[in-house]
């Protein structure tokens, strides 16, 4: 039953995966959020889709995205900003578990936030989202000064999920647009255990981006963070978590 091979994402020679990770993620799942929930068949259609349309299959784990999902409902909020649409995955949870929330997502690649349309609107929840094509770091400076102008709503939970080098830009914007007791999530910090591998930062730009946005999180008045390590059929690798005060 116990089995330890390299793989990423089903390919061989990469990272580790433990075959328990999936197993037991599968028992919870069964339980805790089985087939007859109504964003069940939504979620699994917006994955095969985007399988067909080519999509990288790097979106966040089925666990990680109903935990997403739960910490907007604890807050209670009503606004959310992600960046890094990709196939539109983690957005689905979000809005299908909280039926009083907005998304406003921004996505890089024309061909995937084309994708996440066609699965939000077959999810049901494309009214209730906002997609933006364009690079981050040109898009958020622009959403901040319509935020500070009463133009658009503060946000309660962000996450964080594109290009790794602007993790810390992207952090520093959402923190700007985010209301007292916000939630900011960024992705694949942990980067497969390789986080604390100094000579790997020189030439992999996530490790070098996980390590400058949680050194910097670290030294940032406005919040309080830290680090959740993650096994999934992913493999291992973990997220930051803010809260902004």
């Amino acid at each position: 039953m116990y089995k330890t091979s390299i793989t990423k994402r089903g390919v061989p020679g990469t990272f580790e995966h433990d075959t328990r990770w999936t197993d037991i993620d599968n028992f919870t799942l069964s339980h805790l959020h089985p087939s007859s929930r109504p964003n069940k068949r939504s979620l699994t259609q917006a994955l095969e889709y985007s399988e067909a349309e080519n999509l990288p299959d790097i979106g966040c784990p089925v666990v990680q995205g109903k935990f997403f999902a739960m910490q907007c409902r604890m807050l209670g909020v009503t606004h959310s900003l992600e960046v890094g649409t990709l196939g539109g995955y983690s957005a689905i949870w979000l809005l299908t578990e909280n039926p009083q929330l907005h998304v406003t997502t921004v996505e890089f690649k024309e061909h995937h936030a084309k994708t996440a349309l066609h699965n939000f609107e077959a999810a049901g929840v494309a009214d209730r989202v906002e997609i933006i094509v364009g690079a981050g770091a040109e898009v958020l400076p622009r959403l901040l000064r319509e935020v500070e102008q009463g133009k658009r709503e503060r946000f309660g939970f962000t996450f964080i999920d594109a290009d790794k080098l602007n993790n810390w830009n992207y952090f520093d914007l959402a923190v700007k647009m985010s209301v007292p007791r916000a939630c900011i999530v960024v992705d694949n910090v942990v980067a497969h255990g390789t986080l604390i591998d100094e000579k790997e930062a020189l030439k992999d730009v996530m490790v070098k981006g996980a390590r400058d946005v949680i050194e910097r999180v670290g030294r940032d008045e406005r919040v309080e963070g830290t680090v959740l390590q993650t096994v999934s059929d992913t493999g291992y690798d973990g997220f930051l978590i803010a809260a902004v005060k």
